[in-house]
This record gives C-alpha cells, sequence and structure tokens, in this order.
C-alpha cells in the first residue's frame, strides 16, 4: 500500500480533503491515486461514495482558489521566483497561460479535468484577475466530473485495486517527495537571513 493509501486509510475525508487541496495548490500530487482509493474505500463500506467525491472537489476549490491569490496578489514574477521550490517550471506556467490565453476562462473548467494542466490551472487564473466567483464556479464545475469519475473508477475497479496501486506507486512517492522537499527549502530559505544576522551581531 503506497504512502498516499495509508493516509487516506487512517485519516479517511480528512486526508481526502487536505491532500486534494494540496494537490490544486500547484504540488503534483497525483489525483488518480487519491480519488480511486477513497472509491475502492466507499465500496468497502468505510466511506461514503458521494461523501469522497464531494469532498474532493471541496478541497480542489480551495486550494485552487489559494493559488488563484499568489498568481492574482503575486503575479508572475513571483511564480517565477518560488515556482521552481515546488517543481513548478516555466514550461508549466508557459503551458497554462498558453491555455488560458487561447480559451480564456473557460480553461478554468476544462483545464480542471486535464492531467497536468488541472494541478496548475489557477495560477494563469490568478494572473489574469479572472472574476473570483466565476473562478470559484468554473473549478468546481471542472473538478466534479473528474472526481466523479476517478471515485468511480476505485469503486467499481476495488478487486483490482492493488494492481492499480502498485503501478501508481511511483507517482505517489514523487508527489510525497516532492512536498518535503518543498517543505525544507521554505523553511532554509526564511531561517537564512535570520542566521546570517545573528552571525553578524556576534
Amino acid at each position: 500500500m503506497s504512502g498516499l493509501s495509508v493516509l487516506i486509510s487512517h485519516y479517511g475525508n480528512t486526508a481526502i480533503f487536505l491532500l486534494m487541496m494540496i494537490e490544486s495548490m500547484c504540488v503534483p500530487i497525483p489525483s488518480e491515486v487519491i480519488m480511486p482509493f477513497g472509491g475502492f474505500m466507499a465500496e468497502q463500506g468505510l466511506l461514503n461514495l458521494w461523501s469522497v467525491i464531494v469532498i474532493g472537489t471541496v478541497g480542489n476549490v480551495v486550494g485552487g482558489i489559494i493559488a488563484y491569490a499568489v498568481g492574482r496578489y503575486g503575479g508572475r514574477p513571483l511564480i517565477q521566483r518560488y515556482g521552481k521550490y515546488i517543481l513548478l517550471s516555466e514550461r508549466h506556467l508557459d503551458k497554462a497561460d498558453h491555455w488560458f490565453n487561447r480559451y480564456g476562462e473557460v480553461t478554468v473548467f476544462f483545464g480542471r479535468m486535464i492531467p497536468a494542466v488541472r494541478t496548475f490551472v489557477s495560477l494563469p487564473a490568478g494572473v489574469a484577475k479572472m472574476s473570483v466567483w466565476r473562478f470559484i464556479a468554473f473549478s468546481a464545475l471542472g473538478s466534479l466530473p473528474w472526481n466523479i469519475a476517478m471515485t468511480y473508477a476505485g469503486f467499481q475497479l476495488h478487486a483490482h485495486w492493488s494492481t492499480i496501486d502498485e503501478k501508481l506507486k511511483p507517482l505517489t512517492y514523487i508527489g510525497a517527495l516532492i512536498l518535503v522537499i518543498a517543505v525544507l527549502l521554505f523553511w532554509f530559505r526564511r531561517n537564512k537571513p535570520r542566521q546570517k544576522r545573528e552571525n553578524t551581531m556576534d
């Protein structure tokens, strides 16, 4: 059983909410593992199928709002400066910008149903200063069918979950490793100036 699956097994809907929120904050944790395992647990009678879907979608929206705010109030320069700490490259940003510039605000809706794009689509929406209420609506409406499909797949394929989990396990480990590295880099960067000041005072 992978790391994400263990978290969901122990903490249920709380873990699903937090993991889906983090995924929408541009941290590439695979919802392709999170939501199907929630569906698997629903089939086992440990969780409710619709609560998994709704909570996963709410997590997406909350995480998306945070990423949207970063894009809106920090702009592209902030993303270019700090995006590397969560492995957000110029290529990711350019790809999301391309979709947004080509298709407009509806990108938030369709982008939520496209792997990789769904993780980063909130940033250019914030940079473009899209209406926050339209952003929330499109984000929720786009996340819902994706989460229904992923959760229902886990519900139906419960007998083959061990095979699915094994094949997706590398993605799980990568996502968890990225999260740990991002937190450590942020902590060291934040405390480095403080240490310099203390050394100067000494």
